[in-house]
Formats: C-alpha cells, structure tokens, sequence
C-alpha cells in the first residue's frame, strides 16, 4: 500500500472486530473522489477505507472525469478493492472547456520564471479581461443551481437509485460541496425510501468565499437556503466538523434545523503518527504544502523583512518551501521585496512526494485564508499535519484552525495581523532547531488522536445509523464567528 499524508494502510484498533457488527451498506455520495487529488477527496477516502472495520460495506458514487483535479493515480490504489465505485459523466461540456483551460494555466505557471509569472499576472487584470471574466461569472451564478456541478444531477441520481436497489442499502451518505451531492442524496432516497445522512465538508450558505458564490443572484441564494431547510429537515442525521458551525446552522434556520441530529467529525487524517526525527541541514526548512491562491501571505513576507533587517543571523538560516497551486505569485512578490532568497517554490506534487518533503521538513507552516464572510471556519490542511510530527507554525486569525492547534498543545502560534508576532514565532522555532530542542514544540499525541480516522468512524457510524452522538452538539454554549454576526440576524434566515 502507498505511503500517502493523510491517507495509510492502517490496521482495525484493538478490540475492533467486524464480524461482531451487523453487516450494512452505505452508497457515498461523492463527486470528489480519487483519482482526483485534491483536499476534497481524502474524506469520503478515509471513510471508505475505515467503515469496513465497523460492519458497513460502502460503495461509491461519484463523478467520471476525463480531467480530475489535480490528479493522483496513486490514491487509486487505497481505495479497498472489495468497495464498488460507480462513475458517473458529468455532461456539462462548457465546464471541462474551463477545466481543461485552467489545466493549461496551471501547467504554464508551474513551469515559468518569476519574470514570466509577472506578466501573466498583469494580462490577466486587463479591463478587457476583467470585464469578460465578470460577464461569464454573472452568467454562470444565474445557469448553474445549486452549484457548478448541477449537470451531474441527473445521472448521479439514476447511479444512486440503481446501486441503492443493488446493494439493499441501508443509508445514503452524501459528502459536500459541490451541494448538489445532497440533491442527489435527497432525490435518490425519494425514489428508494433509504434514508440519506448529510455531511459537510464546508459550510453551505454560511461562507462566500468563491468567485462562483460571489456573482451569485439574490434569487438563488434564497432559492439555497430554501432547499438546504428541506434537506435539514429530511435528514436522518446532520454532520458538522465544529460547535461554531453547528451554532451557526441553528440560529440561520432555526426549527428547521434539529440540533439533536448534529454529529461533530471535523476533518482528520488516517494511519499512525509518525516519528520524529531532526534532519541535518545547515538551514532550517519550514514546508507549506497545499494551495496558496486562498490563503494570506503578505504579513510573513513584511516579518520576513523585519527579520532579515534586524536579526540577520536568523535570517540566513531559515528557508521556506512553498509546495502546491500559487507559489509563483509568492515567488514574485518575495523577489519585489527583497526576501527572495528565503524562499522555494514548486508547484502541485503527489501526495507521496508531500509526505517526503514534510519528513524532511523540520517545521511545517500554516497561514489563514483570506478575509470573507464565515472565514474563520476554513481550514483543513491542519489535520494532516498533525500525522506528520512535525513542529507546526501557526500564522492565523482567530479562527478553528486556531482552535485545534490551541487543543493539541501547540505554542509556535502567531496573530497573522502582527509582523512581530510572526517575527517572535519564526525565531522560537530557529531557536529550537539550533539547540536541537525541534521535539518539544511538536503536538501532543495524545491530543492528536481524537483527529484520527478511527475515532472519527465510531462518529460516523452511529450517524448512520440514527442514534445519538458521541459528543452532542449543546445549543448556544459557543459563539458564533464575528464575520457572520452581522449576517445571521437574531431572526435568523428562514421564518
């Protein structure tokens, strides 16, 4: 079995017998799936791999693509070969005109120079430009309900439908975004009377945070919340990946909303924590793994000025690798303010070639997204660097990202606001690695196991099943986030 971040060949924990559980099947509904190899993929991965240990046989619904997302064969072979996996074509052809130009793109930036980066960059904000991409953004919030993927409606459900009768399912499991993977769900138990378990891998109608949410009309994001009431409203259970979140669903949709059908799975990772080991080198490596496009940069670049300035000993041994979509922007801007040395970057690699580079690493780094409405509950990069042992590097609001750090005892945390923060936090770090002191800013193990695939499963199962949760949801014992206290009235969204 391949060595994936996020994603191992793990045994069943002890005590675990499958044979001891009633045998049901699941049909996951899932439009990111391998050989798809973005984040959105290792979830509904890791409950394939890990639902057999607990008397459930999945099979799997989801999208055929001639051109996945950023695609890793590799993850193929993780995938049990017991679990069936219906590909369904998506007939949206404009969309894989699109996807196949971004390709292209991606594959030009990957492979340009800092120069070239530069000017891509600028004729892309050609008025010209701008205002074609606004005009085709405008038309697509208008055709595509609920989301960019609602061609694939149709057949996702007849696959669904089909494999239900099949299988004699029990449960239908629907992963989102895109949201139309809860249509599907909701369709298909209509026709076949299996009930459907909802589960969020982001949060649908509470954050705007895309280009296609952004030129959305009114029209259709009253028409959302509509429909996401009736889908709450069928559910046989709802899962969220934080309290805040949950709050968030109960104030928007009030009755509508049953918060004793909430299930609390936040993302996690799979397989052992690994071991850490200090790498020789003259510099210390710090690794981003991950896109950047979403994500701030601009207050590590103006600490790294500070420290090259004021402390250039520490300075000269550090460096940073940026791996993934958007590092040739960092690039630019890096070299622009004089910190280019500093910093490595490459484009996407496999997700094996990731857990190399983060055995390698001495720290990995993480950064806070970009300011948006309900911005504070992104953030998923975290959990897989919690396998990875390795002393992590917060630059972050205060968000959940935050949160989870806080609850598995990590110190090397840094306002992303503060320049000096940031500087204080990088010379922590470079001071540790100096004295070979790395192993006391890693994660607590203990703590870390409450993210793992298989204390995540038990969660999982009793969602399936309809029962009760293991850590219930407690109306009002959080807060909201401060983005989304202006826009979920005290009335709430649906009256």
């Amino acid at each position: 079995m391949t060595d994936m971040p996020g994603v191992s060949d793990s045994a069943p924990p002890a005590g675990t017998d499958a044979a001891s559980h009633a045998t049901s099947a699941v049909v996951i509904v899932a439009y990111h799936f391998p050989p798809g190899g973005n984040a959105a993929v290792y979830r509904p991965l890791r409950f394939v791999r890990h639902l057999p240990q607990r008397g459930w046989h999945p099979a799997v619904v989801t999208v055929d693509s001639d051109a996945p997302e950023r695609p890793d064969h590799q993850l193929l072979k993780l995938i049990p070969p017991e679990v069936d996996v219906v590909r369904v074509s998506d007939p949206d052809v404009w969309k894989r005109i699109q996807a196949r130009r971004e390709a292209g793109m991606q594959v030009t930036l990957r492979d340009a120079d800092v120069s070239q980066v530069a000017r891509v960059r600028r004729s892309h904000q050609r008025p010209a430009r701008r205002f074609a991409r606004h005009v085709v953004r405008a038309i697509e919030g208008s055709v595509y309900y609920p989301d960019t993927a609602r061609f694939w409606i149709r057949p996702a459900v007849a696959a669904t439908v089909a494999v239900c009768r099949a299988k004699q399912a029990s449960t239908i499991l629907a992963t989102g975004g895109p949201w139309s993977s809860f249509f599907v769900a909701q369709e298909a138990s209509r026709h076949t009377g299996v009930p459907y378990v909802l589960d969020f891998r982001d949060s649908w109608t509470l954050t705007c945070n895309e280009d296609f949410e952004v030129w959305r009309p009114s029209w259709a994001v009253r028409r959302d919340r509509r429909l996401l009431m009736n889908l709450f409203a069928g559910a046989r259970s709802i899962i969220l990946r934080y309290e805040a979140e949950a709050e968030c669903y109960r104030r928007a949709y009030g009755p509508a909303f049953d918060p004793r059908k909430v299930h609390l799975i936040p993302n996690g990772y799979e397989g052992a924590i690994g071991e850490f080991h200090a790498a020789d080198s003259d510099r210390c490596r710090v690794l981003y793994a991950g896109t950047l496009t979403q994500y701030r940069y601009d207050t590590l670049l103006d600490a790294l000025e500070v420290l090259r300035d004021r402390h250039p000993a520490d300075a000269a041994r550090l460096r940073l690798l940026f791996v993934g979509e958007g590092g040739g922007e960092l690039a630019c801007d890096a070299e622009r303010r004089g910190v280019g040395d500093l910093f490595e970057a490459r484009g996407p690699v496999p997700a094996c070639e990731v857990g190399r580079l983060q055995r390698e690493a001495h720290a990995l780094l993480l950064l806070g997204v970009r300011p948006f409405r309900g911005y504070e509950l992104v953030g998923s990069k975290v959990f897989n660097y919690l396998k990875a042992a390795r002393p992590i590097v917060g630059i972050l609001p205060t968000d959940e990202t935050r949160n989870v750090l806080r609850a598995v005892g990590v110190s090397t945390v840094a306002d992303i606001d503060s320049p000096s923060d940031i500087v204080a936090t990088l010379r922590q770090v470079l001071r540790a690695w100096s004295e070979g002191g790395l192993g006391d800013l890693l994660p607590d193990r203990d703590a870390c196991a409450a993210f793992s695939a298989e204390y995540q499963v038990d969660s999982l199962v009793r969602a399936l099943e309809g029962l009760p949760p293991l850590t219930p949801f407690v109306p009002g014992r959080v807060d909201i986030p401060d983005s989304l206290k202006t826009t979920i009235c005290a009335a709430g969204w649906i009256q």
